[in-house]
């Protein structure tokens, strides 16, 4: 399934969402009082983990939305060529190719462990600063 739900007002800053099928990163949260005929609305700005996509919704705060759930790992780098990676999962030995992104590019060498997390039938690399 590779989500959960849970209510905006569940929501925080920092934490990720899904927007159009896409993990995202909350970045902005702002939630109005209720109307006098409404319910409360949460306007939210997030950029998406894998498209660096600026996306904008507004829900009442009551709405049910979707929250990826985020696997955290490790594998070993096997080789890099053309901005990709070929990487082995620590745990498990699978392999595979993740594209890489100019600013990671020259801390992902052969032979080395990276962190990557796996969501939603994606991977990236995650280098915490």
């Amino acid at each position: 399934m590779g989500w959960q739900e849970a209510e905006v007002r569940e929501l925080k800053v920092g934490r990720y969402m899904l927007i159009d099928e896409e993990p995202c990163k909350i970045m902005e949260l702002t939630m109005s009082k209720p109307g006098k005929h409404g319910e409360a609305k949460a306007r939210i700005v997030a950029i998406g983990a894998f498209d660096n996509q600026k996306r904008s919704v507004v829900f009442p705060v009551k709405h049910k939305i979707k929250v990826p759930i985020i696997e955290k790992k490790t594998a070993q780098v096997l080789s890099v060529a053309n901005k990709e990676a070929q990487l082995m999962d620590s745990e498990t030995f699978e392999t595979f190719i993740i594209s890489l992104d100019d600013e990671i590019l020259d801390r992902v060498k052969p032979g080395t462990e990276v962190p990557y997390w796996d969501t939603m039938g994606k991977r990236k690399i995650v280098f915490q600063n």
